[in-house]
């Protein structure tokens, strides 16, 4: 059955403050004393405070050694790691910006947060209640489907996505799972996410995006006018809802969510959803196809979460969005810490999970030990 229900008579009780721009501030801020010992969060202003020696808050210099070693083997282009809001290690151009790929639905979701809490999406509203159909055509039952069942990739609807990159070619016999009872990687869910989000709250994905997260969080390289919906429409008529940002930008992302939807003295995207969102509402046991329940990840709403046995230490609470091709933004609770990693993409230039992964760990091994 699908899980979450019951949970959002808490945020009515949250508050989110007014639109506010992030204060200016010189744009290369001076880096963290050596010798600091520990490390009480901040927030970037114009630019990201850097600590200026790693070892001075018991991080590993020559384990970073090692991230950067591996790093260059890979085609990445862009690295970040933040800790307590400074930029623990960088590596690569981290003002370009390029495609997310599938983090863009990771995105979606925190503005999915917003609107939940500000009562203008209703996740329990169906597809039949939206008047949504699609080329070849959807059944009653189909129509059935929650908004939140979407979210969850658990809609039971196998019609095809206007883009590749998801399981549908592993997915069941249409009308063959119930809706909120089998999870499967669609973009076709992702996709129909996106339409519900503008049809229950009238707002563009690109222009909530510019106006809830961009501004708010002083994102430094984010252009609207450089983001627009592609898909073949003769496929299905919901496009997706492609996002183009930097790895300095992505990594304000992580941060947010790190500080539990909070930004400095404003609350952005309730702290309830940020909980709920990135807790695996489908588990690493649950995943469809069988060979997803060989990985660490687990799914929330619109994110992937370790679970089960690789939920611990390091990576307890921890969660993740992914894109083809090596695109991250990567949430480490257990140790205050921001991941982000980019690839531009190109012809033969990738990186795997399974690379990605060991450069995580990498840079786990150069942690503090506690």
């Amino acid at each position: 059955m699908s899980r979450g229900g019951g949970r959002w008579a808490v945020l009515a009780v949250l508050g989110v403050s007014a639109l506010a721009a992030c204060a200016g501030a010189p744009a290369s801020a001076p880096p963290i004393p050596a010798g600091m010992a520990r490390l009480a969060p901040v927030f970037p202003d114009t630019g990201w405070t850097r600590i200026a020696d790693p070892s001075s808050v018991g991080w590993s210099s020559s384990g970073l050694t090692a991230v950067e070693q591996r790093l260059s083997t890979l085609a990445t282009t862009g690295f970040m790691a933040v800790v307590g809001g400074r930029v623990l290690y960088q590596y690569g151009n981290v003002d370009t910006v390029s495609y997310l790929a599938s983090v863009r639905k990771s995105l979606l979701s925190m503005l999915y947060g917003i609107y939940v809490e500000r009562g203008r999406i209703d996740l329990t509203k169906t597809l039949a209640q939206m008047q949504m159909d699609d080329l070849l055509g959807l059944t009653d039952t189909e129509k059935q489907a929650t908004t939140r069942d979407l979210i969850m990739a658990r809609s039971g609807v196998y019609h095809q996505a206007s883009n590749d990159g998801d399981d549908l070619a592993s997915a069941p016999p249409r009308g063959s799972q119930p809706r909120g009872s089998y999870y499967l990687y669609s973009n076709w869910d992702f996709n129909a996410a996106g339409h519900a989000f503008e049809a229950q709250t009238g707002v563009n994905i690109f222009d909530a995006f510019a106006a809830e997260l961009a501004q708010p969080l002083g994102m430094r390289d984010f252009v609207r006018a450089n983001h627009r919906k592609s898909g073949d429409l003769t496929k299905s008529r919901y496009p997706a809802y492609h996002f183009n940002l930097s790895t300095r930008d992505m990594a304000r992302i992580g941060y947010l969510m790190l500080r539990g939807g909070r930004w400095r003295d404003r609350q952005i995207v309730p702290a309830a959803w940020v909980q709920e969102s990135t807790r695996a509402l489908t588990t690493v046991g649950e995943m469809n196809p069988v060979r997803r329940r060989q990985g660490p990840w687990g799914y929330g709403y619109l994110w992937w979460v370790w679970d089960g046995s690789a939920a611990t230490g390091p990576f307890a609470g921890a969660f993740t969005g992914v894109g083809v091709v090596g695109q991250y933004i990567t949430v480490l609770p257990a140790l205050d810490l921001v991941v982000v990693h980019k690839t531009a993409p190109r012809p033969g230039k990738s990186v795997s999970n399974e690379q990605y992964l060991e450069v995580l760990r990498l840079l786990v091994d150069a942690a503090p030990r506690r």
